[in-house]
């Protein structure tokens, strides 16, 4: 068993560390990761310049490009043995929500299964973040379990641990995306040369976030885990939508 690990926050990450420790147990493990913080980049590619992966001191690869660019660049080429999973994380913060369209984090994990591995994106949900620990070990035992009991290929798990000790976890939840409210407003400044610059804002407050969502699972003190899925399309959504464009002509 050879597990790919990769993150978003950057190889220095207190929580890859922590997945890589847990993970070394049950697999040999390669950890390819961003050269620094790339959270937020969601699934892009760098495609402008090439990159660079360097091997650290720690043993890891470091990459100077995005979350992406690192799975892709370990599976196609960097790699002279394939994986056979790929696990993303574990974050530094929630990726719950709408949240996962952002997310760097569930990017590396969708490349995983892009180019045709299981894939696990793991955050540990929390404000200021601690039991990095307890993430590693819930993902621990979902990967035994699903080395005994495998999921459908096309499935990504996306997994949220509440910031709890182990002792203070109640178990684990299947669960399906909840929502947010729209974002909070940018946050203008102005730079040394009183220029205009802006933040982005805070991400909204919880909105669809009754029982059943990853957010009430995580309130609980639930570790939240939830199939996603590549296809984008709203296949309910494909016969309405021919009905529709029949009332369209090409002479108009």
């Amino acid at each position: 068993m050879h597990i790919l690990i990769s993150n978003d926050d950057g190889y220095l990450a207190p929580g890859l560390k922590a997945i890589a420790d847990e993970l070394s147990s049950l697999a040999r493990i390669t950890v390819v990761a961003p050269d620094r913080n790339r959270s937020g980049a969601s699934n892009s590619l760098t495609l402008q310049r090439p990159l660079r992966a360097d091997m650290t001191p720690l043993g890891f690869y470091k990459v100077d490009g995005t979350p992406t660019d690192c799975v892709h660049l370990a599976l196609t080429g960097l790699l002279t043995d394939e994986p056979d999973m790929v696990v993303s994380g574990i974050n530094s913060g929630a990726n719950l929500g709408d949240d996962v369209i952002y997310s760097g984090t569930v990017a590396a994990a969708t490349e995983g299964r892009f180019l045709g591995l299981p894939a696990l994106a793991v955050s540990l949900t929390g404000k200021h973040e601690q039991h990095y620990a307890s993430a590693a070990r819930a993902t621990g035992i979902i990967i035994r379990r699903l080395l005994q009991d495998p999921l459908p290929e096309d499935t990504i798990l996306n997994i949220n641990v509440p910031d709890l000790a182990w002792s203070e976890i109640k178990g684990f939840r299947a669960t399906r995306l909840g929502f947010r409210h729209r974002a909070e407003p940018v946050v203008q400044q102005r730079d040394p040369y009183n220029q205009k610059i802006y933040w982005v804002g805070p991400a909204g407050q919880e909105q669809d976030a009754g029982e059943g969502t990853d957010f009430f699972a995580i309130r609980q003190g639930y570790v939240s885990v939830t199939p996603l899925q590549i296809d984008l399309t709203r296949h309910e959504g494909v016969k309405p939508l021919q009905n529709w464009l029949r009332g369209l002509s090409l002479d108009e």
